[in-house]
This record gives structure tokens, C-alpha cells and sequence, in this order.
């Protein structure tokens, strides 16, 4: 990762029928500037499905956090901003040894390596 990448990524996979989606959309970017280590994202799960297709997004909003190319976090997540701010300053806390730990420590968590890696999707995406 450069210096130009943030440490972190935060998406919220969701969608622009979705009334709980546009509830949440300004409250998730304004979060943003309480993070600035993070690189926020909002998909549209409709218009980026060549991104997000395989993601097996079923309730929203769904949202995903990498630290790097380590994906902590990937399901649905009540609409409570309050709820991913506590999140993101849990992760935050994390020494990057303990968020691969952390990212490993069950079978559901090690398949998110590999089938949910945002930064690798949109660096395919961009070649």
C-alpha cells in the first residue's frame, strides 16, 4: 500500500430503491470526516454488480472494512451510525497483527480474505 492509500477502507454496499439506504447515506459520509485514515465508499449494489456481484448481499445496509488487503468485517449492520462509529474505533484501536489475527480466527472471517477483498476487486477493476 503507498502513502497515498488509506489504511483503512469502509464501503456500504447498498441500494437507491432502498429508503433505509438513502436514511443512512448522509450520516455514513459524514462519518468519514471523523476518520480520516479511512477511504469511505458508497456502492450502489445495482449499478457496481460487475464489482460486487459475488458479495451475497441480501439485507442492507451491508458493509464491508478492510485494514489494507485484511478484511475485518463484511455482513449486514443495523442502521445505527453510532454502532459503525463504535466499530471503526474498535478496528482503529487494533494493531495491524491483531486485526490478521482477528481477521483469521474463524472460517467465515479466512474466506473474507479472498472472496470479499474490496481493494483487490477495485484495483482489478481499474487494470
Amino acid at each position: 500500500m503507498n502513502a497515498d492509500t488509506p489504511e483503512f477502507l469502509v464501503a456500504c454496499l447498498c441500494a437507491a430503491w432502498c429508503g433505509t439506504c438513502r436514511d443512512y447515506q448522509p450520516g455514513f459520509h459524514a462519518l468519514a470526516a471523523r476518520f480520516p485514515a479511512a477511504r469511505f465508499l458508497w456502492i450502489d449494489v445495482e449499478d457496481d454488480a460487475d464489482l460486487v456481484d459475488d458479495y451475497d448481499v441480501e439485507n442492507f445496509p451491508t458493509l464491508l472494512i478492510q485494514r489494507g488487503d485484511t478484511v475485518l468485517f463484511f455482513g449486514t449492520m443495523l442502521p445505527h451510525l453510532d454502532l459503525l462509529q463504535r466499530t471503526l474505533e474498535s478496528f482503529h484501536t487494533q494493531t495491524p497483527e491483531e486485526s490478521r489475527h482477528h481477521a483469521h480466527a474463524d472460517p467465515l472471517r479466512r474466506s473474507w480474505q479472498t472472496e470479499r477483498n474490496l481493494r483487490r476487486a477495485l484495483a482489478d477493476r481499474n487494470t
